[in-house]
């Protein structure tokens, strides 16, 4: 593993293990880092060895996070990375610039020469919750406001006297260096780190040209050129915190404190880290939920648009789940604590939400790249301006120096690489507000491309939550014991099918059988023991496999599957005994949300386990554009497959469970109604918080408009850089106008990405 490449054919392998939660690369080292549930080493071994590379396990790593309040853009990320990379017991580095942090792989005993390291570049690594207040309030020049202004009067002061040629020039030098001196000691302080570290980041290039524009006489220029510079630093900072408080107002949805009963039935106040699951919660109405729960006594209206983005207050009573962060509208709640603080819904947002910041997208990882060759070459390309013209061309020493060290002034990156991850945490953000969990900057970008949309009927398309609408008994029989025997199998299964009939049967007062020997059938239906009988309730293709399907039967069935209704059927050892058909009833924004994937010129298609008819009927009408039935898990797999391989990108739309084969496989994986669903959140490349598939083309045209604003990004910096490097060969340009054109572009992409947050 030497490079990019190897890099990302390796990513793409084994992002598509569910159990792999996330992975740590360090080229340098040629070392991966793997966080996953339940794998053996063997199969990262045998799944790395499937795309033509070895791999050996080594000793085990631990992680380790630390906040580092001075890190604020690539260029203290690149220091850091080029320090600790060739360290042993470093297996990986993960980045998270806007929650300036840093997550270290390492063996046991490396950590303490790691942060040793570190401290050593300038910087203070510390453990989150020691720095938590100092890393939220870091600012470059903090404490420092007195400086910046006296440096900006010199500089200026400096300016007019050496135009005006007032003074004689020592005493404008002296002012010069004294602007430089006020403001800039910080900044020459971590340019010589860099310049030790053999780092040519922007601290090192700046202080590089200010101190050859002293060196060649440029008094005036070197102080304001420095002043503009510290300025330049501080509105770039002010501008990332922006993307900073976007999540980190999540964090400040759910409240600190929770009205909890005690044992003697007394309600105090409590710190809600301390709430135990199981606990007794109040809840007034203007209240904020504290922990998630269920509901146990009272009726209500909850906002729940900080967890699913829901614009309408959801009506809760007995039974009902709430998650904390949502406000309680109405009426006093009692509810039941399900959930831990640490381990609320909420709170696994916004764990996701942070480890998708730490992720490299595709195009950040391209701009990465391309930073290591592009700012050593500028570098280069300085030294030849200032030496060969005057050596080949007879040119003015003096005059082709300085253009070399205007040179140096745009040569960082800075604008291009911080481009990249405000702009993706950024939308990523403006998601989350919409309750639409996006779990890493490359699927963000990947959804753009989707052109074709599976999906799951059942609770997703519908509500999946049928009801019994026919029954036919097939045999001679007293009805009622064909009903019984149907309901106790269903009672025993989870499929909303089952459910309908064992519903309607309580409705009925049916009696309820002893089951015996009972098995879930995959795909098929159930089977059980009843009263020394064995009995079957499954779809059409278990009653082929046992044999006893008939033209009566098939034409019943196609009676009923034709009005969109699913059967199942009842048999004993011998023979059908009676058809039970079950309907769903189609979502409202099912509809709309077909309408809105049409419009954006993407292909859909529904892949269920219900029979052809019923999927052709509701397929035709919500819109959607073909329909496939009686699929297994693995037949829907092999759709997703044959859609990848024939018709490009695909994204697949599931409850995050029954379809994790293909919900894996497909290019991006939607999990529906995913709010307090672990599985779903844990598992899902793209989770929608609530039932609303409107969603998906909503995540689509952020992802599109991402894309825009990443290009849009890319070449304004790339595109500033040749303008000015064409104006400063030709003698055109000064000092203090490359600072504006090097951090003013910065600043510039910084506000473009941060406009998706108003998406």
């Amino acid at each position: 593993m030497d490079c990019p490449t190897e890099e990302a054919l390796i990513r793409s392998r084994l992002e598509k293990i569910p159990e792999v939660q996330e992975l740590q690369f360090n080229l340098l080292n040629r070392t991966l880092g793997v966080r996953h549930a339940s794998l053996s080493p063997q199969t990262l071994v045998e799944a790395i060895a499937s795309v033509g590379m070895r791999a050996e396990p080594l000793t085990a790593t631990v992680s380790t996070r630390v906040a580092i309040a001075q890190m604020d853009c690539p260029t203290e990320e690149r220091l850091i990375t080029d320090k600790l990379s060739g360290m042993p017991g470093i297996a990986a580095l993960q980045f998270n610039l806007l929650q300036r942090t840093l997550t270290i792989s390492h063996a046991p005993d490396a950590l303490a020469p790691a942060l040793s390291a570190i401290r050593e570049l300038g910087f203070t690594p510390q453990s989150e919750t020691e720095t938590k207040a100092s890393t939220e309030a870091y600012s470059p020049v903090k404490g420092h406001w007195w400086r910046l202004g006296l440096s900006g009067v010199a500089a200026v002061s400096a300016e007019i006297l050496h135009f005006a040629e007032l003074v004689p020039e020592w005493v404008v030098a002296v002012i010069s260096v004294a602007a430089v001196l006020l403001c800039g000691l910080a900044i020459y302080k971590k340019g010589w780190i860099a310049l030790k570290n053999r780092n040519l980041n922007i601290n090192a290039l700046m202080s590089i040209a200010v101190t050859g524009a002293i060196l060649i006489g440029q008094w005036p220029e070197a102080a304001m050129v420095m002043f503009l510079f510290a300025i330049a630093e501080l509105i770039e900072a002010k501008s990332l915190d922006r993307a900073r408080n976007a999540i980190r107002g999540l964090m400040d949805l759910a409240p600190e404190t929770a009205t909890v009963q005690q044992a003697d039935g007394r309600w105090i106040e409590l710190d809600v880290s301390g709430v135990a699951i199981g606990s007794l919660v109040r809840a007034r109405p203007g209240e904020r939920i504290g922990l998630d729960g269920e509901v146990v006594k009272g009726n209500s209206t909850i906002n729940q648009a900080p967890i699913t983005g829901e614009s309408l207050p959801v009506e809760k009573s007995v039974g009902d789940p709430v998650f904390a962060g949502t406000i309680n509208q109405a009426g006093e709640l009692e509810y039941r604590v399900t959930a831990e603080a640490s381990h609320s819904t909420l709170a696994r947002i916004i764990h996701a939400v942070e480890e998708a910041q730490g992720a490299r997208a595709p195009t950040q990882r391209f701009v990465d790249q391309f930073s290591r060759i592009y700012t050593p070459a500028v570098f280069a390309f300085s030294v030849a301006v200032a030496i060969l013209p005057p050596l080949l061309m007879g040119g003015e020493w003096f005059e082709w120096i300085y253009r070399a060290l205007v040179l140096l002034v745009v040569a960082c990156p800075c604008a291009l690489v911080i481009s990249t991850p405000v702009t993706i945490v950024s939308g990523l953000a403006a998601a989350a507000r919409k309750g639409i969990l996006i779990k890493g900057g490359v699927y963000l970008e990947i959804g753009r491309k989707i052109t074709h949309l599976a999906l799951d009927k059942t609770g997703t398309i519908t509500h999946g939550k049928p009801v019994q609408t026919d029954f036919l008994p097939l045999a001679n029989g007293v009805s009622r014991d064909y009903r019984s025997a149907a309901a106790s199998l269903a009672h025993r299964s989870d499929h909303p099918v089952s459910q309908a009939i064992a519903i309607q049967a309580a409705e009925q007062s049916m009696p309820l059988l002893d089951v015996a020997d009972f098995e879930a059938l995959l795909g098929r239906g159930v089977r059980g023991t009843i009263e020394g009988h064995r009995y079957h309730l499954g779809n059409h293709r278990l009653l082929e496999e046992l044999g006893f399907c008939s033209p009566t039967i098939e034409t019943a069935l196609d009676h009923l599957e034709r009005q969109g209704k699913t059967v199942v059927i009842l048999s004993d050892e011998t023979q059908a005994l009676a058809l039970f058909a079950v309907a769903d009833t189609v979502k409202d924004t099912s509809q709309a949300a077909i309408g809105e994937l049409h419009e954006l010129g993407v292909k859909t298609l529904m892949l269920t386990g219900d029979n052809p008819h019923t999927a052709e009927a509701i397929a035709a009408q919500v819109g959607i554009d073909e329909a496939k039935g009686s699929l297994l898990p693995t037949d829907k797999l092999s759709a997703i497959e044959t859609l990848i391989k024939h018709q490009g990108t695909v994204g697949m739309v599931g409850d995050g469970i029954n379809d994790a084969p293909a919900l894996a496989r497909a290019n991006v994986g939607f999990a529906m109604g995913a709010a307090g669903t672990d599985t779903a959140i844990e598992t899902a490349d793209v989770a929608i918080m609530d039932d609303d598939l409107r969603k998906i083309p909503a995540f689509i045209r952020l992802s599109r408009h991402t894309a825009a604003v990443l290009t849009q990004n890319i070449a304004l910096a790339l595109g500033i850089k040749a303008i000015f490097l064409v104006v400063t060969l030709t003698g055109h340009a000064t000092m203090w106008m490359a600072v504006f054109a090097d951090m003013g572009v910065s600043l510039l992409v910084v506000l473009n990405g941060l406009r998706l947050l108003r998406k």
